[in-house]
């Protein structure tokens, strides 16, 4: 479901008074469908990508994502392009600012003091994105950053699932825990790869 964006979801989820264990099979059900729905529209962008270079060509390596549209559906495409990834930003930018102020209880609470305090932190963040340029290269750079946070919060999830007192007498199965510990090694590997490379190529 995502490294840091999946606190977002469960912020919001106890903000709405949506907790305890007669929740689990309702958040069961949205967090598969979201992975399935997820997954299903990366692979489909994929594969749409992987046909326009098969039949188009190269990529232009100063915008290779917008090139990929603008090859396979000329201007129309290009622009459609634009505002996907505007959405995208948007919806990013909103719920990350969200999360990073969610970890702060007493904004939380107040929430005048919340709103104001959003706005400056995508002020904060417009400013940055301005000062530094180069959007392709802030885009492998957070992709890299967002590979080492799952890791981190998956390992403070296992942890905490061994705490009974944390978890209000739910014990997590054994296999379950297992399972996530490799998942935490291979995700933690192929984060520290992918900065490895990113550095290299910066």
């Amino acid at each position: 479901m995502g490294g840091y964006i999946t606190f977002s979801g469960v912020h919001r989820l106890l903000d709405a008074g949506i907790a305890g264990e007669a929740e689990v099979p309702r958040l069961t059900r949205a967090s598969v469908l979201g992975i399935l729905v997820t997954g299903a529209m990366r692979v489909l962008l994929f594969l749409a990508v992987l046909g326009v270079v098969a039949r188009a060509g190269g990529l232009d390596p100063a915008n290779p994502p917008a090139s990929a549209f603008r090859l396979g559906a000329g201007e129309w495409g290009y622009r459609f392009f634009g505002l996907v990834l505007w959405s995208a930003a948007i919806t990013s930018v909103v719920g990350c600012s969200y999360t990073s102020l969610s970890f702060f209880p007493r904004l939380r609470m107040a929430r005048a003091a919340g709103r104001a305090a959003l706005l400056a932190f995508v002020g904060l963040s417009l400013a940055l994105y301005l000062l530094v340029g180069r959007p392709v290269r802030l885009l492998i750079l957070a992709g890299a950053v967002n590979g080492l946070i799952l890791p981190l919060t998956l390992g403070v999830v296992l942890l905490a699932a061994r705490r009974p007192a944390l978890m209000g007498g739910y014990r997590h199965p054994l296999l379950l825990q297992a399972v996530g510990w490799v998942a935490w090694a291979v995700s933690l590997t192929a984060g520290a790869l992918a900065v490895r490379e990113m550095v290299t190529r910066m």
